[in-house]
């Protein structure tokens, strides 16, 4: 059975691209969709970077996210973010 390891305290996504974060850098991160409607969320190289993949995440569901450390996450509402790992 697979357990998910937080390692970095929660933050709040950016909610534009020249803000977006890495969440500490993260290579895994869970993403908490705690709002009330479909949220979002845009994947990319580089902050502001103009190439970006997005996605939706549907209202009060979570997502785990695997990604090069160094891309950066955004959301078109802020939504709840943890660096995590996972370990059996």
């Amino acid at each position: 059975m697979m357990i998910t390891k937080i390692v970095a305290t929660e933050v709040n996504t950016p909610t534009t691209a020249g803000t977006a974060s890495s969440i500490s850098s993260a290579s895994c991160v869970r993403l908490f969709n705690n709002t009330v409607g479909v949220v979002t969320v845009g994947i990319s190289t580089l902050v502001g970077a103009a190439s970006t993949t997005y996605f939706a995440l549907p209202a009060n569901t979570v997502e785990f996210l695997t990604k090069p450390a160094s891309d950066v996450i955004w959301s078109s509402t802020a939504i709840k973010a943890n660096k995590v790992a996972f370990t059996n």
